[in-house]
């Protein structure tokens, strides 16, 4: 199935199953973002355990840091 497909099977649902459909994604999109953020902790706290993880509050390090 494409994602036409699918596009245009939703077109054909009453009002009521697109909100529910709407609200299943918002859901589904949520918990991804979670997962992401977790993978993200995780692989900071490993950074921050080797040592390979730096801080500054000085404007121009922080940037010379995203440049590196």
């Amino acid at each position: 199935m494409t994602f036409s497909d699918i596009v245009e099977s939703i077109k054909s649902l009453s009002t009521d199953e697109k909100q529910e459909i709407q609200l299943l994604l918002k859901q589904y999109i949520r918990e991804e973002r979670r997962e992401q953020i977790f993978e993200n902790l995780q692989l900071a706290q490993v950074e921050q355990q080797k040592g390979e993880l730096r801080f500054s509050s000085n404007i121009n390090e922080l940037r010379q840091l995203l440049e590196d």
